[in-house]
């Protein structure tokens, strides 16, 4: 490709030519160099309870400022949040320190980077991130975990919390339904696991990836990590390009109920049920979140058998 410089933040490793951007449509060649056009741009912003990400076990009852960029370096027919991730236009102006401060007002932790892809906005959260870390505040990432190991090893020390989008368990979902490799985001789960609090979002989407065998062998190779962690099975609704009827929610119920018998924690999200955290040893509840998070803890254990409940902030 003539006049083309490669872009190698993510395994697309797409070469740009002269004044194009990449897939992600916000990282460009311009004059030779990969420039990132949405830097000190923000697409949205919002203070969220922490539970919407989904993070569950990660100070829960808490509020986060969550922000985004325009952009996403996957093509998702289903995507949620396709007004921001599916195009770029000029954002709200800020700089990382303006933002960092921004996020520590009122009864925020923290800043969660979310929304549409963050990874793709890397610059500002790599200039962002340690800020809110100096001033005392948490840092939060929600992403599909489409990146190169080498970038993401300049990151994860500023990081305390991720929530890893595995869409499905087959490549041949990836490949078909987003543009991208199942094994990307495996690499990065399990870059994360056991460094940063971990927790994961699948959402089911009928005869896509809702076979229970599939839903069985993504709970084994989470357990396989060895690690703590959290996983929401959440219920899709048709959106953007995607026509497919809405999840059964007795069909998800039954997969939450398997994947229960293999993992400690799973939930379920955009439905209501299954959003309620049990000891992992007697079965006592300890963290209700219907309608509003009322933990009930001894010291971030159970109060029936002393089991410690895995999180942080409990």
């Amino acid at each position: 490709m003539k006049n083309s410089v490669e872009c190698f933040l993510c395994p697309h490793h797409c070469k740009i030519e002269e004044g194009k951007t990449g897939l992600c449509r916000v990282r460009g060649n311009r004059d030779g160099i990969i420039v990132l056009l949405t830097y000190g741009e923000v697409a949205a912003w919002n203070l969220d309870p922490i539970e919407k990400k989904p993070l569950y076990h990660f100070y829960p009852g808490s509020k986060i400022f969550s922000v985004g960029g325009y952009g996403c370096n996957l093509r998702c027919s289903f995507c949620q949040n396709y007004e921001i991730s599916q195009r770029y236009e000029k954002g709200h102006k800020i700089s990382p320190q303006n933002l960092a401060e921004l996020s520590l007002k009122g009864d925020s932790i923290g800043i969660c980077f979310t929304y549409s892809e963050p990874l793709v906005w890397y610059e500002m959260i790599e200039d962002t991130a340690p800020k809110v870390k100096e001033m005392g505040g948490k840092v939060v990432l929600v992403s599909n975990g489409v990146i190169e190991g080498d970038y993401l090893e300049k990151i994860i020390p500023f990081i305390d919390a991720v929530n890893i989008d595995i869409k499905a368990f087959t490549d041949e979902f990836y490949k078909k339904y987003t543009g991208g490799k199942l094994q990307w985001v495996l690499d990065t789960v399990k870059r994360l696991a056991g460094r940063v609090h971990l927790e994961i979002t699948t959402l089911v989407i009928p005869s896509l990836n809702d076979r229970e065998e599939e839903i069985q062998s993504l709970a084994e190779w989470l357990k396989d990590l060895n690690v703590p962690l959290a996983w929401h099975l959440s219920r899709y609704f048709p959106i953007y390009k995607s026509k497919i009827p809405s999840t059964d929610e007795m069909k998800l119920t039954q997969l939450w109920e398997k994947a229960k018998n293999i993992l400690p924690y799973v939930y379920l999200g955009n439905m209501s049920g299954g959003s309620t955290t049990y000891c992992s040893s007697c079965g006592y509840e300890v963290i209700d979140r219907n309608p509003f998070v009322r933990a009930n803890l001894d010291q971030g254990k159970c109060p029936r058998c002393g089991q410690i409940i895995w999180g942080i902030g409990l």
